[in-house]
């Protein structure tokens, strides 16, 4: 399916404690598998996702340099935590805290990423929306071209700051 103009609202949905949304894609981001939580916060089908690009969900608030740092991290064969804001089909959004990682067949390559999301904690949120906006700041003032280094150029100014990794940050908030 492909994704639609879809506005953004200021209508905010809280995934519950317990849940977990589950996705997996192939190499190339398309979704091969949605959960029922998962279906139920995006807000498609299940045969609306089933082959759609996993960024059918991506909010504009999510700067591209982060998810930049995630594919790079997975296509290197390594597992990532992230904080991300979706946006559902009906514009609303929700936060989750991301673990997501390569599935490797029996000769160790990559043939597709499972992502498993969880509640995340309200005050990592907050924490990171100044940062998110700064990144996205940057990219915009840099221009299309360049705007994944601009926003990459904002988070590792702030991890040499704190003198974190990207998952020390993650794991820290």
């Amino acid at each position: 399916m492909k994704r639609q103009d879809i506005v953004p609202t200021q209508n905010e949905r809280l995934m519950r404690e317990g849940d977990f949304i589950v996705s997996k894609t192939d190499t190339k981001g398309l979704i091969t598998y949605g959960n029922p939580i998962f279906i139920e916060f995006s807000g498609y089908t299940e045969a609306e996702l089933i082959g759609s690009q996993h960024n059918i969900i991506r909010h504009p608030d999510m700067p591209r340099a982060a998810f930049k740092l995630v594919w790079d991290t997975i296509q290197s064969g390594k597992e990532v935590f992230a904080y991300v804001k979706n946006m559902a089909r009906d514009g609303s959004c929700y936060w989750v805290l991301a673990h997501v990682a390569p599935d490797f067949d029996p000769d160790g390559r990559i043939v597709g990423y499972t992502s498993v999301r969880r509640c995340p904690r309200r005050s990592a949120i907050e924490a990171l929306i100044p940062v998110y906006q700064r990144m996205l700041d940057a990219e915009k003032a840099a221009g299309a071209r360049d705007a994944i280094a601009a926003g990459s150029r904002v988070l590792a100014d702030l991890l040499t700051e704190k003198g974190m990794t990207y998952e020390e940050l993650v794991l820290a908030l």
